[in-house]
């Protein structure tokens, strides 16, 4: 395969975070919450599996755009490159340097089977849920990076349907509204990272690294309406940087016409450890009194929570969807 130019002082970074590349510029990671549910023997699980009835030992999470953004958002945890004090420009990506969508799904689970094969060796995991692990029927395309930048994106959730995947989520930050549009095929659902009320906060928060970041970001958010799909907007929060106006957060979720709304907190984790610290999160309760005052401004719903994530799930349905 092809090589990239991401740099080396990267790589060796996501190799150290437990990241498995998988090509040129694809990942995997094994996901805490999958971890968890095989060790566990199923008792324990993420929030997808709570709300939609994905089955979290089976979800494959990837990226096919490492290190690869339009934003610097305050509460990510990926090393950007101002953490490592390297110059590497992440927000294109040369249509000509991209790989095939088929190699890149192959890729990825060879690398997700890799990583999950040390379990066999663990006595408190059970043999077919891990059986059952080493065939992933669920692929998230949200890991690190921004997948709007993969010029093939509607091909690759096509080839995660080919290898007989039964859901792909796609978790976008909005600003390529020009690529949603033009999708070849849609994902199950689809996630817009909205994590401001207003301009202002969305610049202090997100910090944009191109000029005109929050007029694309409102455009995707019009854009969502013509979605067949299930779309949801995620709320990421910091107490004191973004988590206020519940007003501003409805109207947005009023345009755009979102079946889910989704709170969350954020969490000082990875390189987000350097720009707010573990005193500075909110917690379940300050997420759920937030979600609160969102529903009374929206007309949106609490369906569910899962406090063990800090996260909240409102709609205008009356239950989610399950997938499964």
């Amino acid at each position: 395969m092809r090589t990239m130019g991401i740099p080396e002082e990267l790589r060796r970074v996501y190799r150290r975070q437990g990241y498995h590349l998988a090509g040129a510029h694809s990942a995997v990671k094994t996901c805490h919450w999958t971890r968890r549910s095989l060790n566990t023997r199923g008792e324990e699980h993420c929030y997808k599996q709570r709300f939609y009835g994905i089955p979290c030992h089976r979800c494959l999470q990837m990226t096919p755009s490492l290190g690869r953004c339009l934003q610097s958002c305050i509460f990510c945890w990926r090393a950007q490159p101002s953490d490592l004090g390297i110059d590497w420009e992440q927000t294109s990506f040369p249509r000509e340097e991209a790989e095939e969508p088929e190699a890149i799904v192959e890729g990825c689970l060879e690398a997700h089977r890799r990583a999950l094969r040390g379990f066999g060796g663990n006595p408190r995991v059970q043999r077919e849920l891990l059986e059952e692990a080493l065939q992933p029927v669920h692929a998230a395309i949200s890991l690190e990076g921004e997948p709007t930048l993969y010029p093939y994106l509607g091909d690759l959730v096509e080839a995660f349907f080919n290898h007989g995947f039964r859901s792909v989520f796609i978790v976008t930050n909005g600003l390529r509204p020009e690529v949603l549009s033009k999708l070849s095929r849609e994902p199950s659902q689809l996630y817009v990272s909205l994590c401001a009320p207003d301009e202002e906060t969305y610049r202090r928060t997100c910090r944009p690294l191109i000029p005109d970041g929050w007029r694309r970001l409102l455009e995707t958010l019009e854009l969502l309406n013509s979605f067949n799909c299930p779309t949801v907007l995620r709320h990421t929060l910091v107490p004191g940087l973004n988590m206020h106006n519940p007003v501003g957060y409805a109207k947005l979720a009023l345009m755009a016409g979102a079946t889910y709304l989704e709170p969350k907190a954020a969490k000082s984790v990875g390189f987000a450890r350097r720009r707010f610290g573990y005193n500075e999160m909110a917690w379940h309760r300050d997420v759920r009194a937030f979600a609160e005052e969102l529903a009374r401004e929206s007309g949106y719903r609490i369906l569910d929570e899962q406090p063990q994530s800090s996260i909240v799930l409102l709609s205008r349905l009356d239950e989610p969807r399950r997938l499964y």
